[in-house]
C-alpha cells in the first residue's frame, strides 16, 4: 500500500478521495481536513502566507485542539470575568493569554502579525519559551472575544492564563535559594584567592600591611555569605532545637557560625588563621545539594498544577424555566442542571437525566475508546462528551468532585522520600548525636590538659570534619543526576521511590491499547460482499461518519458529502439515510436489525460472524444486507517486541492486563511472546489482580497510558504512563515515557541498578570518613582548615560520583538468549 499525502498544514495524512486543498505559495496544497483548509485559507487571505516558507515545524491539526464555542468567548466580555484576567491601563486593557498548538517561532510571528492587524490592538507580544502571549488593546474598538475568536481562526487555542499561585511560591522560593547559591558561589572564589596568599605554603612575600588587610577584605566578602546565603541553615537550626530536634542545620550552623567567629577573631586580633575560605565554600556545597533537591521536587507541584486545565472554564446551565445561559464554573452549584454538548468537557460530577452519549474518560481511564452513557448513568468532571447531547444534574463540585480528590493525592507525593533518605537522615541524626556528645567531652578534656583555646580549634576541627554533608549529600545528589539522565532519554520521574524501586521489581503488567500500540485507529482495508463495489462503500462509510465526532470516525477521513437524519447508538455504531438509502454501520448484529426488519424472513439475515483475522471490524448494511466489512486496527509501536523481549532476558515476568475483548487481547500476546494475558478487566479486576500479585510478595510496575482509578496506582509498586497519555495519568503515574519510545524502559532499569550501586558507593564512604577522621580531629591532629578541606572534599567526592550517572545514555546493545538488552557502558 502506498504511503498516504501528508497535510501540507499539519502533516496528518490525507484520506484516501479527500478533495481539500488550498492554494499556499502559489501551488495547490493537500489538505487532511476541513479544519485544516479553514485554517489555512484564513492564514492565506490575511497575507501571512510566508509562515508556510519560516516554520520549522508541522501546525497542530485544529481538530486536535480544544473547542472554544462562541457564547464561551462572549463570557469573558463580561466585566465581572474579566476582573480576574484582564488589567487595565487607562483607555487600554491588557491581559494574559495561553495559546495551544503551538509548535515552531513561525507560530508566534504568524499570530503577532494577524493580531497587530486587529483593529484597537496596540501590543501583541508572545514568549515562546512559556507559550503565553501578552495582549493590549482598545476595549472600544474591539472586544476581547472578537480577538480570542481570531486566534482560533488561524487555527491556535488560547485562554486566559491564571497563575497557579503553589508554583509561583515554590518558583519564587527557587529563585532565591539560586541567589543565595550564586553569591556564595562567587565570594568562594574570591576569598579563596585572598586567603592563599597567606597560607604560609605559598611562601607569598607579604607585608604585615598587605596581611591585615587581606583578612579584613575576606572577612568584608564572607560576611553576606553568613547573614544572607546561609540564612535558612540558622533559620532550620533554630526550628529543629525549639523541637528539640537534631539535624544537619544544627552541625551546619555551629561549624559556620563558630568558625566565621572564629575568623572574626583572628581578624581583629591580627593572630592566628581565618576559615573565610571554609566557611565560603562549606556554603557553596550544601546550598548547591540543596538547590538540586528542590528543582526535583518540583516537578510534582507543576505536574499536579496541570490538572486545573481539565477542566472548562464555563458550563450551560438550565435554569427552572427551561432556558440556558453560559455561567462561569464558579457558579455552579450542586443540584443544578447543566447542558453538554457533543466536544465539551464535563464540568462537575453528576448524573444524566437527559440524552445518550459516548463520553471519553481517557483523562481517567486510559482507555481509547468511549463509552456508552444513557440516562442513569454517573459522567465525571474532567471527562469529555463525544457524540449525543447530555443533561445532567450536577452532584459535586469544586474540591468535592473526585478529580479534586486526586489532587489532594498527588499532592502527597511532594513530600515523598526514598527509603535510602529516610535511612541516610536517620543516620546522620545518630551520627550528630554521637559528634556533640564528643566534642563537649573532647573540648572539656583539651580545656582540662591544655588550654581553652586549644580546646576551641579542637573542637571546631570536628565539628567541620564531621559535618555529615556527605552523607544528606550522597542520596539526593545521586538520585537527581539520575533522574535529569533519564529525563533526557526520555522517562520523567515525578516521585523520589522511582529508582529505588525499579531494582526490585519482578512483575511487569502492560496496558494495550495506547501502550503497547499507538492509540490511534487507521482503517486498513474494505471487503466488500460479493456483488457490492468497495469505492462505493467507503464513500457511503465517509457520508455516516462524517457527523460523528467519535475516535472511530476519524480513520474514515473527513467529506463533503454528508448523510441525513443521522442517529448515533452508542456502542453500537451509526444509522442514516445516504442519497435516499437507509444505512446502518457498526456492530454486526446492529447493522443486521435493519435488514431483518424490512424482510418476510428475518432469520435469513443474521448477522454474519466476524472475520478471524486482527483487527476491529465494523459492518456497513442497508435494508437488503449486508455491503462490506472495514477492518480498522490500532497499529502496534514498532518497539513492543523488543520492550517485551528485553524485559524476559531480565528475567521478568511480564503481563498484559486488558479492557478490551480476550481475542484481540490473546491474539497481541501470542504475537509478542507474552506468555499470560487478560482480557474484558475491569479497573476494579485490575485492582483486584494486582493486590493479588503482591499478597503473594511480588513487586508489581504497572506501564499504561492512563489512569484505571486512584487505587489501582495507589496498590502498583511503580506506575509509568505513556507520554501521549492525558495530563491526569502523567500526573498521577510515577514515572512518564516523554518520548514514547518504550525501550527507554528497558534503559530505566538498567539505570536505576547503577544508580542504586552509587548511592550505596556514596553512603558507605561518607560514613567511612567521618567516622575515620573524629579521632583524627579529637586528637588534635587535624586543624580546623584541613577539616574544612577534608569535609569540602568528602562532599565533591560524593557529587563526582553522582556525576558519573550523566553518562548514563553512553550504552551499548547485547544479545542475551536472542533478546536485545540495553546495558550502561561502565564507567
Amino acid at each position: 500500500m502506498a504511503n498516504p499525502v501528508p497535510c501540507y498544514h499539519c502533516s496528518e495524512p490525507v484520506p484516501t478521495g479527500s478533495s481539500w486543498t488550498c492554494v499556499i505559495l502559489e501551488q495547490p496544497r493537500a489538505m487532511c481536513c476541513p479544519g485544516c483548509q479553514a485554517v489555512a485559507a484564513a492564514i492565506v487571505a490575511g497575507g501571512l502566507e510566508s509562515y508556510y516558507r519560516h516554520r520549522t515545524d508541522n501546525a497542530v491539526n485544529p481538530e486536535a485542539l480544544p473547542r472554544v464555542l462562541q457564547d464561551e468567548l462572549e463570557l469573558l466580555d463580561r466585566a465581572d470575568v474579566q476582573q480576574r484576567y484582564v488589567h487595565s491601563e487607562g483607555d487600554q486593557q491588557q491581559i494574559q493569554l495561553l495559546i495551544e498548538g503551538i509548535s515552531c517561532a513561525a507560530c508566534g510571528w504568524l499570530i503577532e502579525k494577524r493580531l497587530s492587524q486587529m483593529p484597537g490592538v496596540s501590543q501583541a507580544g508572545l514568549n515562546l519559551g512559556n507559550h503565553r502571549l501578552t495582549l493590549t488593546w482598545n476595549p472600544e474598538q474591539t472586544r476581547l472575544s472578537a480577538l480570542l475568536a481570531e486566534i482560533k481562526r488561524i487555527g491556535y487555542g488560547a485562554h486566559p492564563f491564571e497563575a497557579d499561585k503553589a508554583s509561583e511560591q515554590i518558583a519564587a522560593e527557587n529563585r532565591r535559594y539560586l541567589r543565595r547559591l550564586g553569591l556564595a558561589g562567587l565570594m568562594f572564589m574570591q576569598v579563596m584567592m585572598a586567603t592563599m596568599a597567606l597560607y604560609e605554603e605559598f611562601n607569598q612575600d607579604l607585608t604585615a600591611d598587605m596581611a591585615i588587610i587581606l583578612r579584613w577584605v575576606s572577612l568584608l566578602m564572607t560576611t553576606p555569605v553568613v547573614l544572607y546565603s546561609c540564612a535558612p541553615f540558622f533559620q532550620g537550626a533554630w526550628r529543629d532545637l525549639s523541637n528539640r530536634r537534631l539535624s544537619m542545620d544544627v552541625s551546619v550552623s555551629l561549624a559556620i557560625g563558630g568558625a566565621y567567629l572564629a575568623g572574626v577573631w583572628a581578624t581583629v586580633t591580627n593572630t592566628g588563621e581565618i576559615y573565610f575560605d571554609s566557611v565560603t565554600m562549606f556554603a557553596f556545597f550544601l546550598l548547591a545539594g540543596r538547590y538540586l533537591e528542590r528543582r526535583a521536587r518540583q516537578r510534582t507541584v507543576e505536574s499536579s498544577a496541570k490538572l486545573v486545565n481539565l477542566l472548562p472554564p464555563s458550563a450551560m446551565r438550565v435554569d427552572s424555566e427551561g432556558h440556558t445561559q453560559r455561567v462561569m464554573l464558579d457558579e455552579v452549584q450542586p443540584g443544578d442542571l447543566l447542558d453538554i454538548k457533543p466536544g465539551e468537557s464535563i464540568p462537575a460530577d453528576g448524573e444524566i437525566i437527559d440524552g445518550i452519549s459516548s463520553v471519553d474518560e481517557s483523562a481517567l481511564s486510559g482507555e481509547y475508546l468511549p463509552l456508552a452513557k444513557r440516562v442513569g448513568d454517573q459522567v465525571t468532571a474532567g471527562t469529555l462528551n463525544v457524540e449525543g447531547p447530555l443533561r445532567i444534574r450536577v452532584n459535586a463540585i469544586g474540591e468535592q468532585t473526585r478529580l479534586s480528590a486526586i489532587v489532594r493525592l498527588l499532592e502527597r507525593a511532594q513530600t515523598d522520600k526514598p527509603r535510602l533518605a529516610q535511612i541516610a537522615d536517620q543516620a546522620a541524626q545518630y551520627f550528630l548525636l554521637i559528634v556533640m556528645s564528643a566534642a563537649v567531652v573532647v573540648g572539656g578534656l583539651w580545656w582540662w590538659l591544655a588550654n581553652g583555646e586549644t580546646a576551641f580549634w579542637v573542637v571546631l576541627a570536628m565539628l567541620v570534619a564531621t559535618c555529615p554533608c556527605a552523607l544528606s549529600l550522597a542520596t539526593p545528589t545521586a538520585l537527581t543526576t539520575a533522574t535529569g539522565s533519564l529525563q533526557k532519554l526520555g522517562l520523567l520521574i515525578t516521585r523520589g521511590h522511582v529508582l529505588e524501586g525499579l531494582t526490585k521489581i519482578d512483575t511487569v503488567i502492560v496496558d494495550k491499547t495506547g501502550t503497547l500500540t499507538e492509540g490511534r485507529m487507521t482503517l486498513e482495508r474494505v471487503e466488500a460482499f460479493a456483488g457490492q463495489d468497495s469505492d462505493q462503500a467507503l464513500r457511503l462509510a465517509r457520508m455516516l461518519e462524517a457527523r460523528s465526532e467519535h475516535p472511530i470516525a476519524r480513520a474514515f477521513g473527513r467529506t463533503l458529502e454528508q448523510a441525513d437524519s443521522v442517529t448515533s447508538h452508542p456502542g453500537l455504531g451509526l444509522e442514516g439515510i445516504c442519497q435516499g438509502q437507509l444505512l446502518r454501520i457498526g456492530k454486526p448484529a446492529f447493522v443486521s436489525e435493519l435488514s431483518a426488519k424490512f424482510s418476510a424472513m428475518p432469520s435469513s439475515h443474521a448477522a454474519p460472524e466476524l472475520p478471524d483475522e486482527p483487527g476491529q471490524w465494523l459492518l456497513l448494511g442497508d435494508e437488503q444486507g449486508p455491503i462490506a466489512w472495514f477492518v480498522l486496527n490500532d497499529r502496534l509501536r514498532p518497539d513492543a517486541a523488543e520492550l517485551i523481549q528485553g524485559l524476559k532476558a531480565r528475567a521478568l515476568q511480564v503481563i498484559l492486563l486488558s479492557g478490551d475483548h480476550d481475542q484481540v487481547v490473546n491474539r497481541m500476546a501470542d504475537q509478542l511472546g507474552i506468555e499470560k494475558a487478560i482480557g474484558n478487566a475491569s479497573p476494579a479486576d485490575k485492582l483486584a489482580y494486582v493486590q493479588g500479585l503482591q499478597s503473594q510478595g511480588r513487586q508489581v510496575l504497572m506501564l499504561g497510558d492512563g489512569v484505571n482509578d486512584v487505587p489501582v496506582l495507589a496498590s502498583a509498586n511503580i506506575s509509568i504512563a505513556m507520554g501521549e497519555a492525558s495530563d491526569l495519568a502523567k500526573t498521577s503515574a510515577d514515572a512518564v515515557l516523554l518520548s514514547s519510545q518504550l525501550t527507554v524502559l528497558l534503559q530505566a532499569l538498567s539505570g536505576a541498578r547503577r544508580t542504586r550501586r552509587i548511592v550505596v558507593q556514596n553512603l558507605f564512604w561518607a560514613g567511612a570518613y567521618n567516622a575515620g577522621i573524629l579521632p583524627l580531629a579529637a586528637l588534635g591532629l587535624v586543624t580546623p582548615a584541613w577539616a574544612a578541606i577534608g569535609m569540602s572534599a568528602s562532599s565533591l567526592l560524593v557529587v563526582l560520583n553522582a556525576l558519573r550517572l550523566v553518562r548514563m545514555d553512553q550504552r551499548r546493545q547485547v544479545t542475551q538468549r536472542g533478546a536485545p538488552v540495553l546495558l550502561e557502558t561502565a564507567v
